[in-house]
């Protein structure tokens, strides 16, 4: 839905959004669900800041959750325009961001280790995916194509048409080294949690703003309440 941009487009300020709810966004005003997009906030220095949260003090804009439209945002001048005042926009913007999501996915998924919601290893993948354990499968972004075959082929064989499994590839091995508090994980698989399914939603935002859109592969909705 498009929207004609108003004079005025700051938000009242931080609060709890309901499910559902939709912000304008300052770049293109496009009206979108909030999930979709990221608050930005003016720092002390009138620096342009990410909220990802939604909690930071003062009043925010809305910017759709993709480099495009933040890069778009940036060349608009719409913080500026929507703040109505001078407001510095960092070079390194669209990376600074892209970088605060990709930390947050990182952060998720070292808490989902801690509740024993990720296994790593071949071996333990693999048991997890023909047990039928694995809510998620998870590859190093530099990986060997071999044991992604593999493990892939092993997801295929084992997956009925009542559960969809994602396949990730976000974060190379160093990444999840230090998210796992591990040496050398190429292979991880999620177990059913809500620890697994905040990593998952947050590693969904991370490749949407990279692309634009989520695409990660799935071998139906994952059944995430299973205890253990």
């Amino acid at each position: 839905m498009l929207a004609q941009l108003p004079d005025d487009a700051l938000d009242a300020g931080p609060r709890k959004t309901a499910r559902g709810a939709e912000r304008l966004c300052a770049a293109t005003g496009t009206v979108r669900p909030v999930d979709d997009m990221i608050r930005f906030v003016l720092s002390p220095e009138g620096a342009a800041v990410p909220d990802l949260k939604r909690r930071l003090p003062g009043r925010g804009i809305w910017i759709t959750a993709t480099r495009s439209a933040l890069a778009n945002a940036i060349a608009r001048k719409a913080f500026a325009r929507s703040f109505k005042r001078d407001v510095r926009a960092a070079p390194d913007l669209v990376e600074t961001t892209e970088r605060l999501l990709e930390r947050a996915a990182l952060d998720a998924l070292a808490i989902a280790y801690k509740a024993r919601r990720v296994v790593a290893g071949f071996a333990k993948v693999e048991a997890a995916l023909v047990e039928g354990d694995a809510a998620a499968l998870m590859h190093a972004s530099d990986a060997a194509p071999d044991g992604v075959r593999k493990l892939d082929g092993i997801l295929r064989r084992n997956t009925d048409g009542d559960r969809t499994i994602a396949i990730l590839n976000a974060f190379t091995s160093a990444q999840l080294d230090l998210a796992l508090g591990r040496a050398n994980v190429v292979h991880a698989a999620l177990l059913a949690g809500p620890e697994s399914k905040a990593f998952l939603t947050r590693a969904r935002r991370l490749e949407r703003f990279r692309t634009g859109t989520v695409a990660m592969r799935a071998e139906k909705p994952e059944k995430w309440e299973r205890n253990g």
